[in-house]
C-alpha cells in the first residue's frame, strides 16, 4: 500500500500475498504439549536452548514432556544473545551425526534464530552466509517447533534467521519459506520467570515492530491487522506486566502482542529503526532493545512527512488523540520516549556511550542494512547519520 489513510469502505485493495506456514497454540501450560506434537513429526528432535532457560527449569520440563512421549532429544544449550555463525556451527556440530527428525527452539530470539540456522546447514549444507536474502534454500527442511518463553523477536512467527557474523558482527536476515515454524506454542507461564530488566528490553523490541510494520512500504491490509491488533495488546499489557510480573493475562497480551508483530513482519518487513539499530549493536555491543527503544521516536518524527495520518491510527488506538490531529506524530513519538524512560532505560546514545566520532561509519552501514529499504520515507546515508545525531543527545527530542 502506498496511501497515507485508511481505504475507505468500498475501495479497492492492494494486491498481497498471505501465506501462514505455522500453527499456533496459546495457553498457560501448553508447553506439556510439546511431546505429543513433536511426536506427530518423528521420533528424534533436536533441542536448542540456552544456559538461562536451563538455570530456569525449563529446559527440564521441556525435556520431560519430550521423553514421556518417547521422543529421543539431542540438545544443545549454549546459545550466546545475539547468536552468530559460531553459535550456529556449534550447534550443527551436535546435530549433525544424530539423525533428528525436527528441531525445537526453546528461549528468545535468539534461541529460535540459532535452532532456524541450523536447519538451514544440516538440511541444505554450506555457510549461513550462502542463505543471506530470500529463498536460497533449494532442499526441504526440518519441520521445526518453536516455543518462546519472552515477549520480544516475534521469531516463531517468521521464515527468518538472524544470524550475526562471527567477524564483523553485522546481522544476516536468512529467509526462506520453508524455514517457517511449523508450531508455536504460545505459553505465557514461561516468561514469569523474566527479570523485568529482561521484560522491558525485550518488550520494547515487539513494540517497534508493531509502530514499523505499521507503516512500511510493504504494508497491507493483513499485515496492518497484525500490526494494529499487536500494538493494542503490547500498549495494555506491558505496563501490568512490569507492575505485575506474575499476571498471567498480562504475560499472555505481551507474548501473543510479540507474535502477532512478528506475523506482520512476515508480510510487511520492517523499517529504519532496525537499519540504525544492528550497527548500534555490532560496535558498542549495545543489546538490540536498547538500540531500538532510542532510535524508534526520531524514525517516526523523520517519517511523519510521509505517514502522519497512519501515526495517528496507533495514537488514537491508545487515546493519545484524534487519528487526524496534526499533532499525532509528536505524541506519538513523545509517548514511545517516555515508555522507554518509565522503564529505566536510556533515551539517548550518549547514555549508551555510543562515540560520536563513529556516526559517519554507523549511517553508512546502516544504509546498507536490507530492513531500511522499506521505510516510508527513503533514506540515504545523510538521513542516517542525521536521525544519530538527533538521538545523541537527550535534548535533541525536545
Amino acid at each position: 500500500m502506498t496511501t497515507d489513510a485508511a481505504l475507505p469502505a468500498g475501495a479497492e485493495l492492494a494486491a498481497f500475498d498471505f501465506d501462514p506456514r505455522t500453527r499456533v497454540i496459546y495457553g498457560a501450560g501448553v508447553l506439556s504439549q510439546l511431546g505429543e506434537l513433536s511426536q506427530s513429526f518423528g521420533k528424534r528432535a533436536f533441542l536448542v536452548t540456552d544456559k538461562g532457560l536451563k538455570a530456569a527449569g525449563h529446559e527440564e520440563h521441556a525435556l520431560a514432556f519430550l521423553q514421556q512421549a518417547g521422543v529421543e532429544v539431542v540438545y544443545f544449550d549454549d546459545v550466546h544473545p545475539n547468536p552468530t555463525t559460531d553459535d550456529v556451527e556449534r550447534a550443527l556440530q551436535v546435530a549433525r551425526d544424530a539423525q533428528v527428525d525436527l528441531i525445537i527452539g526453546l528461549g528468545g530470539g535468539s534461541s529460535m534464530d540459532c535452532a532456524k540456522g541450523v536447519n538451514f546447514l544440516l538440511t541444505n549444507g554450506g555457510k549461513m552466509e550462502d542463505y543471506w536474502g530470500i529463498g536460497k534454500a533449494a532442499k526441504p527442511m526440518l519441520p521445526m517447533i518453536a516455543v518462546p518463553t519472552t515477549a520480544g523477536t516475534g521469531s516463531e512467527a517468521q521464515s527468518f534467521a538472524l544470524i550475526a557474523n562471527s567477524e564483523t558482527h553485522m546481522k544476516m536476515a536468512c529467509g526462506d519459506k520453508k524455514a517457517a515454524c511449523s508450531v508455536a506454542l504460545l505459553d505465557p507461564e514461561l516468561t514469569i520467570t523474566m527479570p523485568s530488566s529482561v521484560t522491558s528490553v525485550t518488550g520494547i523490541d515487539p513494540v517497534s515492530h508493531a509502530v514499523e510494520t505499521y507503516v512500511t512500504t510493504k504494508r497491507n491490509a493483513v499485515s496492518q491487522l497484525y500490526s494494529r491488533q499487536a500494538w493494542k495488546l503490547l500498549a495494555t499489557a506491558f505496563p501490568q506486566v512490569l507492575a505485575e510480573p506474575t499476571n498471567l493475562d498480562a504475560r499472555g497480551g505481551m507474548l501473543v502482542g510479540a507474535h502477532f508483530a512478528g506475523a506482520a513482519i512476515e508480510n510487511s518487513m520492517l523499517g529504519a529503526t532496525h537499519a540504525l539499530a544492528n550497527p548500534l549493536s555490532a560496535h558498542f555491543n549495545l543489546t538490540h532493545g536498547i538500540a531500538i527503544g532510542v532510535m524508534l521516536p526520531h524514525v517516526v518524527r523523520f517519517n511523519a512527512p510521509v505517514v502522519g495520518r497512519l501515526y495517528g491510527d496507533l495514537a488514537s488506538e491508545i487515546g493519545l488523540c484524534r487519528s487526524d490531529d496534526p499533532e499525532a506524530p509528536e505524541r506519538l513519538a513523545g509517548y514511545l520516549h517516555g515508555l522507554v524512560s518509565s522503564w529505566g532505560l536510556p533515551t539517548d546514545l550518549r547514555a549508551c556511550h555510543v562515540s560520536r566520532d563513529l556516526i559517519p561509519t554507523m549511517a553508512a552501514e546502516a544504509a546498507k542494512q536490507w530492513t531500511g529499504t522499506f521505510n516510508p520515507r527513503p533514506c540515504t546515508v545523510d538521513s542516517f547519520q542525521e536521525l544519530y545525531e538527533c538521538a545523541f543527545d537527550e535534548n535533541s527530542t525536545k
